[in-house]
This record gives C-alpha cells, structure tokens and sequence, in this order.
C-alpha cells in the first residue's frame, strides 16, 4: 500500500508539474509582452518568462518531506523576492537581490539547526551558489539536479538509509527527479528559466537528500561532486566567458570548478570585502591548475589607466 500511495503520489506530482510549467509560461508570456511583468520577463532572445521554477517550489513545499519542506519554503520564498527586484541597487550599495539571496540562506540555517541539521544546515544552504551558478545556460540545472539525484538513490540503496517520517529515503530524490522531468523540456528548449526561485529549491532539496542517505559528510562528499559535475557540464560556456569577460586565457578545470563554487554575485561581495581594490597575479603553475586565477579574480580591482596604477594593485603569488 505504501508504495501504491507513493506511484500515485508521483503521477500527480508529474502531471502538476509539466502543465503547471506549461501553464504559467503562457500567464508569464501574455502579461511579459504587455511590460506587465519586469524582472521577470526579461529580454533575452525576444523574451523568455523568468521565475516559472514557481511550479517545482510550489510542489516541493507541498511533497517534500514533512519539516524539511520548510527549508525549501523559506529559500523559495526569499529566491522569489531576488527574481522580482534582480539587480536593482540598495541604499548600501549592495542589489536588493543578493540581500534577498542572503537572508534567505541565513534563515535556511537557523531553521536547519531547529530540526536538527545541526553544522550541515550550514553546508545545505550553500549548496545554493553552485545550484544558481549552474542555471546559466539552457538545462544545465535541470541536468545537474537528475544526476546529482540518480547518484542520491543509488547511496542510499548501497548504504541502506532509513526510513523518513515512514516514508523510504529514496522518496526524496525520486520526487525531485519527477518534479524535474516533467518541469524541464522547455528549459532544455531555451523557452523558460527556473529564476531563483527555481534552482534555490532546487538546491536545498538536494542537500537535504544529500544528508539523507547517512549525515553530514554525505552532504560534503556529494556537495563537492555537485560542483565538479556544474563545472563539467557548463565547461564550454565557462571557457568563452573567462576567455572574453575575465581575461583567463586557457582557463583550466580547477578554473570552472572555482567559478562555480565561488562565482556569482555573492562570492563577488566577498572578493570586494575581503580584496578590496587589489589584484592578486597568479603565475604558480600549480595554483593555476587549482582555480586561484578565478578564485582571486576581483571585478572591482580598478581596469583602467596606465600601467603603473594598474601594476600597483597586483601581487604576485610567485614569490617576487
């Protein structure tokens, strides 16, 4: 009987999904072209609905597993809010988006350490920065989010993860996979974005199911394959963006692997914080190898003007 409700559960979930998408991209489509809509019906390629990961969110909260639904709620909710305003500034200089971003991942950890997360509620909503950094091409996250989830099943089934709240561990990834599927053809397409509100779900859903299968150093085992697998799968767009935006030349993998854990407009707050307006030159072939060309790289170290003012906010890693 369990199982029976579980097949049903998941056919519903199928059909929500696909037509839910399907319906809130024409809702999204219709009031985008009359301007209605702003951030989230931005002008890519003739306009593209942004935000219609509102579906998976919206299905997650409800099937999820009790408790922890409300870490996905929580995200979602302030994932939503950094779709809406996107890169509208704040009075202190930082995008009202990324301060939502923020506090949602902020609140996500406290709400962990209440159901007994404890340090990996931390590591959870983290999880989020490579998740968001995947969705940057056309069913990237979506991808990733499969993957990541097949891999989820097969540990548990290895490892024998109990039971949750009388439900098998697998439910968790297999719903996500479902939610995903049935959500996707239209990203892969390039006609829909999930928006933050998407992939934000997305990300907390599967570090929970990451800590599922046996605790916290699941979670930090399979959130370090999360990263090199983005890495892998955006590897062609990463090179043409370090090669033409950053100024990486022949970036290598540990390139795309920094750009995806510490990318984004989050880890550029850190860089502006921690480098301030210094320029970090890295020769070390070895470190080269490692990412620190991306992982230095400072957007807000000054890019103009003679050589010399340029020079003077770069140090060296090489030992001169």
């Amino acid at each position: 009987m369990l199982y029976t409700g579980m097949i049903e559960a998941f056919i519903i979930v199928f059909i929500l999904s696909a037509v839910g998408s399907l319906v809130l991209n024409m809702i999204f489509r219709f009031f985008g072209k009359k301007g209605y809509l702003g951030n989230l019906y931005p002008n890519v390629r003739g306009g593209i609905p942004r935000a219609i990961g509102l579906v998976p969110f919206i299905i997650l909260c409800f099937f999820f597993l009790p408790k922890y639904n409300t870490l996905v709620l929580i995200m979602g909710l302030f994932a939503f809010f950094d779709d809406v305003l996107g890169r509208t500034p704040s009075p202190i200089g930082i995008e009202w988006g990324q301060i939502s971003r923020g506090v949602g991942m902020l609140f996500v950890m406290i709400a962990g350490f209440y159901f007994g997360f404890g340090i990996s509620s931390i590591f959870i909503a983290l999880l989020v920065q490579p998740i968001n950094i995947s969705d940057m091409q056309p069913g990237s996250t979506c991808m990733v989010t499969v993957i990541m989830s097949v891999v989820t099943i097969i540990c548990m089934l290895i490892v024998g993860s109990p039971q949750v709240s009388e439900l098998p561990a697998i439910y968790t990834p297999l719903l996500l996979i479902i939610v995903c599927i049935a959500y996707s053809p239209l990203d892969f397409a390039g006609k829909i974005m999930l928006g933050e509100v998407g992939n934000h779900s997305f990300a907390i859903a599967l570090g929970i199911c990451f800590y599922l299968i046996g605790g916290f150093w699941w979670l930090i085992v399979l959130s370090f394959v999360t990263v090199c697998l983005t890495a892998f799968v955006r590897r062609s767009t990463l090179k043409i963006f370090f090669n033409q935006r950053l100024g990486i030349l022949n970036p290598t993998f540990g390139d795309f692997f920094m750009d995806v854990l510490t990318g984004g407009g989050l880890g550029d707050l850190f860089r502006r914080i921690i480098l301030k307006t210094k320029q970090y030159d890295v020769e070390n072939p070895f470190l080269i190898k490692l990412g620190f060309r991306r992982l230095l790289y400072n957007p807000y170290a000054p890019t103009h003007g003679s050589n010399e003012q340029n020079n003077a906010y770069k140090v060296r890693l090489d030992g001169s």
